[in-house]
């Protein structure tokens, strides 16, 4: 075997279809476009959304609803999972840095802390926003809150 004998398996490659090549190709006048119409000529081509003239669907579909610009998405942090991360970790100081460390939203997430479950540890934190209850939990504890 050289690299001058090399060939593709047997009825791996096909020939392409010669389009408009006459009569005797068998694909030859019309070229398997038919007769006339709008298909049949150069240049066409029907757009994905065109519904053949009826009205398409994202005209029939009300529009509903708005994006506010100005939401802010906090990652939610509850008081039971700020207990197990103070038992996992044993340090009751918590920043936007050591909560990201521990698994808790990404660097550029805001970190909010809210009521639900129960809180026995002391803890000193710092979060960009806190629930009422939240914080009324953690300074029955003898902790603290800082907004930064």
């Amino acid at each position: 075997m050289e690299l001058s004998n090399l060939r593709p398996a047997e009825g791996s490659v096909k020939n392409r279809k010669r389009i408009g090549r006459g009569q005797g190709s068998g694909r030859g006048g019309t070229s398997t476009r038919g007769h006339k119409g709008d298909k049949a000529r150069s240049g066409s081509k029907v757009k994905r959304h065109f519904e053949g003239g009826q009205t398409p669907m994202q005209r029939r579909l009300p529009k509903r609803g708005f994006k506010n610009i100005n939401r802010i998405d906090y990652v939610a942090l509850n008081l039971g999972a700020l207990e197990a991360l103070v038992q996992k970790s044993g340090s009751d100081t918590f920043d936007p840095a050591a909560l990201v460390a521990a698994g808790i939203g990404r660097a550029s997430d805001k970190i909010k802390v809210l009521g639900n479950g129960k809180l026995t540890s002391k803890v000193n934190i710092k979060v960009h926003a806190v629930s009422a209850t939240a914080k009324a939990a953690i300074e029955a504890c003898g902790g603290s809150v800082e907004l930064v």
